[in-house]
């Protein structure tokens, strides 16, 4: 299956705990203020790659932790890098997403079209939320602002709401 992407990075220290393969899609309507990956916005820039060879990418590098999965709005394409989170974990690898929605707007938008209650049940964390430019620290880990949350998705899908994950408590 094709995915438009805006790059791959298969050696990140800074998407994610431990070492990560990250996936970037091309695509997003927020338009946050301060965005660190603004040229990712145009749903028609970036190029497309095959679901089959990111795949191949990531089984390829046994020192890896994990998969993040960003963008771009990683949720406007939720059905392939719901094959790639699947491959991910099938590996052995946790992985984790970043999106400009809250875990609340993915629930309540979520039908058999997006696919965004199939991506949801891949992950293991989720960091929520607009990047608020106003909310900025470089003293957060894995997030940009202080109103985005890190979610213990697996939790937070058993409970029907929001859990925060360990690393930020």
């Amino acid at each position: 299956m094709n995915i438009r992407l805006f790059g791959l990075a298969d050696d990140s220290i800074v998407d994610g705990p431990g070492l990560r393969f990250a996936v970037f899609t091309q695509g997003c309507y927020h338009n946050c203020e301060g965005c660190h990956n603004p040229n990712s916005h145009d749903v028609n820039g970036g190029y497309d790659e095959d679901t089959d060879v990111i795949i191949e990418k990531i089984k390829a590098n046994p020192l890896l932790d994990g998969v993040t999965l960003s963008g771009g709005e990683p949720f406007l394409q939720a059905k392939p890098l719901t094959l790639i989170a699947d491959a991910a974990k099938e590996s052995g690898l946790n992985v984790m997403a970043y999106t400009g929605y809250t875990f609340e707007e993915l629930i309540k938008g979520a039908n058999e079209d997006n696919g965004w209650l199939e991506l949801l049940g891949k992950l293991d964390l989720l960091v929520d939320g607009k990047f608020v430019l106003a909310e900025r620290s470089i003293e957060l880990n894995f997030k940009g602002s202080r109103n985005q949350r890190i979610l213990n998705v697996p939790e937070s899908l058993k409970v029907g709401k929001a859990v925060l994950s360990e690393i930020d408590k």
